[in-house]
C-alpha cells in the first residue's frame, strides 16, 4: 500500500526558476487538484528558457510562472516540503522549527551550471526534468481511483 498523498507539499530550491518550477508543474500534472501544490527559492530568479522548452517537450507549460521567494509564500503551513538544494534544505528546516511538517531533501542536479552547446544544455536539462518526474512518481505514485 502506498503512502498516504500529502495534502499540500511545497517545492523548494535556490531560485526558484528551474528545479522547483518543474517539480511543481510535474506534480499538478500527476495529481491535479488532489495535493496543493507551490514552489519557491531563496532567492527569487527569472525563470529560466531551457526550463520552459524542456517542460513544453512533454506538454507542460511553465512559461507564465512567476518566481517567488519563501518570505513570498501566501500560505506558510505544508504537510511536507521538497527541497532540492542545500541552500534550501537549511532554509526549510529553519522554518519548519516551529511547525508539524516534514521536510525532505532531494539531492537534485543544478543544470544551469552546464556549458556548451544549446544541445548539450538542453539534454543536461532533460536530465533534470526526467529525474524529478521519477522522484515523484516513485514518491507519490499515479494509482488508480479509489473505490467506494
Amino acid at each position: 500500500m502506498a503512502e498516504e498523498l500529502p495534502g499540500s507539499v511545497l517545492f523548494a530550491c535556490s531560485y526558484n526558476a528551474v528545479r522547483s518550477v518543474m517539480a511543481a508543474a510535474l506534480m499538478r500534472h500527476y495529481h491535479g487538484t488532489r495535493i496543493y501544490v507551490e514552489s519557491c527559492g531563496v532567492r527569487a530568479g527569472e525563470l529560466d528558457g531551457f526550463a520552459v522548452a524542456v517542460m513544453e517537450e512533454i506538454g507542460l507549460d511553465i512559461s507564465s510562472y512567476n518566481s517567488k521567494t519563501f518570505d513570498q509564500l501566501e500560505d506558510g503551513f505544508f504537510d511536507l516540503i521538497i527541497t532540492m538544494s542545500p541552500e534550501a534544505q537549511h532554509r526549510a528546516v529553519e522554518m519548519t522549527r516551529t511547525m508539524a511538517c516534514d521536510v525532505e531533501f532531494w539531492n537534485t542536479f543544478d543544470a544551469t551550471i552546464v556549458e556548451g552547446a544549446r544541445e548539450i544544455r538542453l539534454e543536461a536539462y532533460r536530465q533534470v526534468r526526467d529525474q524529478i518526474k521519477k522522484r515523484i512518481l516513485d514518491r507519490f505514485p499515479v494509482g488508480p481511483a479509489p473505490t467506494m
